[in-house]
């Protein structure tokens, strides 16, 4: 049999179904909180490569490209929009001159920001009005179980 079929040999059946629905659940709700906030015309792959450097600090862009597993031609061009729009901005690497520096603007960061707090105001609002307290706590141990097994 396949390997798949060997995992479930080896893992309690509740085991193999509370991943998949983990893994479902959290795919959906990503793509919800990304409708519950306007990207302002950027592609994912934009807000992507601006979150990046938001979350891990200045990178070169072919470093930036490696870590997005994309083309460096494609790396430059979402940087060209990011810098465009005043997102971004590029500085000499003190450690090597001829390398430059990417790092979010404070105008990217502002983006950002207001992306991450629309998105918590719509999932907020939606454990308002579609949970109970009782549900609502159940939800908050099942995250500290999850972030247990993460860590």
């Amino acid at each position: 049999m396949g390997e798949m079929s060997e995992i479930n040999a080896e893992v309690a059946e509740s085991a193999v179904r509370a991943a998949h629905e983990v893994r479902t659940v959290f795919s959906r709700l990503r793509r919800r909180l990304k409708e519950s906030y306007d990207n302002e015309g950027l592609t994912p792959s934009q807000t992507s490569a601006l979150s990046r450097l938001s979350k891990e600090g200045p990178a070169s862009a072919s470093d930036l490209a490696a870590a997005e597993r994309v083309r460096p031609q494609s790396m430059a061009a979402t940087l060209a929009v990011l810098e465009e729009r005043g997102l971004i901005q590029r500085r000499p690497d003190p450690g090597d001159g001829r390398r430059q520096l990417v790092s979010p603007t404070d105008g990217g960061r502002a983006f950002l920001e207001d992306k991450r707090r629309a998105g918590e105001e719509w999932l907020a609002r939606a454990l308002q009005d579609g949970c109970d307290e009782r549900e609502r706590a159940t939800i908050l141990e099942a995250m500290a179980l999850l972030d247990r097994l993460v860590r």
